[in-house]
């Protein structure tokens, strides 16, 4: 796949370079290795460090999902029209292929959350509650510390705040389906027995994660992932005592 030590948190400052399509949905047979680690991955494509000159012949979807994500992902406002005037594609046809601006950068920032959730699991090698509970620290951490959500919820907070929380958008629900299928995995294994639909489970850990991580009064990021491992572990009954054994800040 790709260099993880190097690539795997896109949402650090650094440049990104894999990206790719997915989603993913419940009680599927495992379709390789990428996706029972935990979150399907679709097709990537690598994106270049600098610009070229001129226009390209024609552009696709993927060209201006990319474009997107990169003015994401390096902090900056999405603007459709530099979009549209690099690619050489007209802003109507980039509304015609993702409905609004807002879905737009919501299946970027999904995407990318996605590549995310596959990566801490393949770095994880424990199994069962415990392991789910150091992937979703990992997670948690990645997204304390994301320099792209937090320029996001800076220029743009009541969007930002719906598209990242909107059960009805494009983030939560793919949230929600990477981790259901985390946990599906696990039990699947016999590593796990859910004390919960898995389902449920799977919203209750994302909104947890909602929560603490960066839906507060200010609208920012709060960053609490230590409180949020707690919890999380609680409601996977993984005791306190088990959590010691987790890696450090």
């Amino acid at each position: 796949m790709y260099n993880v030590n190097r690539h795997f948190d896109t949402f650090a400052r650094e440049r990104f370079k894999y990206y790719g399509l997915a989603g993913s949905a419940a009680n599927r047979p495992e379709r390789n290795t990428a996706e029972a680690a935990g979150c399907r991955i679709g097709p990537s494509w690598e994106v270049a460090t600098t610009t070229k000159r001129g226009r390209p012949a024609s552009a696709s979807r993927a060209d201006v999902l990319r474009a997107v994500a990169e003015q994401y992902i390096s902090g900056r406002r999405v603007d459709l029209t530099v979009v549209a005037r690099r690619l050489g594609v007209g802003r109507a046809t980039i509304y015609r292929w993702f409905g609004s601006r807002e879905a737009l950068i919501g299946e970027a920032v999904a995407i990318e959350l996605e590549r995310l959730v596959a990566a801490k699991r393949r770095l994880v090698t424990r199994r069962g509650p415990i392991g789910l509970i150091e992937v979703f620290d990992l997670i948690n951490r990645s997204l304390a510390k994301s320099i792209a959500l937090r320029r996001l919820l800076e220029q743009e907070p009541s969007v930002a705040m719906r598209l990242l929380t909107a059960s009805d958008g494009v983030v939560q629900p793919r949230a929600v389906a990477c981790v259901e299928e985390l946990i599906q995995a696990e039990a699947s294994a016999g590593t796990f027995n859910p004390p919960a639909d898995p389902g449920a489970l799977a919203y209750a850990i994302v909104r947890l994660a909602e929560a603490f991580l960066y839906n507060d009064a200010a609208i920012g990021i709060r960053g609490d992932h230590r409180r949020l491992r707690d919890v999380e572990a609680a409601l996977l009954g993984v005791p306190s005592a088990a959590l010691d054994d987790l890696p450090a800040d």
